[in-house]
């Protein structure tokens, strides 16, 4: 199995938005450009004392490679139901407001948002708190995958679980 792609590997991804929502919980997998005022919006309440944003963008180099661009794929009914179980749990574990986590699916160029995690709660130390800890269980849980485009070369794809040490996983390391 390989794990690289050619320059013009396109990714299958809906056309449309693919959302999950409550009064309090909003998780969004979309192909559009990702919007930092609709995720603070929707955080937004007279009961929060505190807003945190998160905003990941695509850097334009890994390992000193230069990137030319991301594209993330999903299953995406599997990681939308994964996005909300982990907001769900940030809401209750933090004593939350509100959560929103809203992440980018297909092209992804550089300096464009690839994810945007708002949070709303009492005080500003829960807030800061769990918008960390919701990044880092959707890099680790989520099913998204990121196909990383180097400057004249293949892609590489990357689980979200590798991402922070920026290790691919080979075949027999899974585990």
């Amino acid at each position: 199995m390989s794990t690289s792609e050619p320059p013009s590997y396109a990714a299958n991804i809906p056309s449309d938005p693919v959302t999950k929502t409550t009064s309090t919980v909003h998780v969004e997998l979309t192909p559009d450009t990702l919007s930092t005022d609709a995720a603070t919006r929707f955080v937004r309440s007279p009961s929060a004392g505190a807003t945190v944003l998160f905003i990941g963008t695509t850097r334009d180099s890994f390992n000193d490679l230069p990137v030319s661009s991301l594209s993330y794929t999903s299953y995406t009914p599997l990681a939308i139901s994964t996005l909300y179980a982990i907001a769900t749990c940030m809401l209750e574990k933090h004593s939350l407001a509100k959560i929103a986590i809203v992440h980018k699916l297909g092209e992804c160029p550089i300096g464009e948002e690839s994810i945007v995690i708002a949070v709303s709660a009492p005080h500003r130390q829960a807030a800061w708190r769990a918008g960390e800890e919701a990044l880092e269980e959707t890099k680790k849980r989520a099913e998204i995958w990121k196909l990383e485009r180097f400057e004249g070369g293949e892609g590489v794809w990357r689980a979200n679980r590798d991402g922070a040490a920026g290790v691919k996983v080979d075949e027999g390391e899974e585990g």
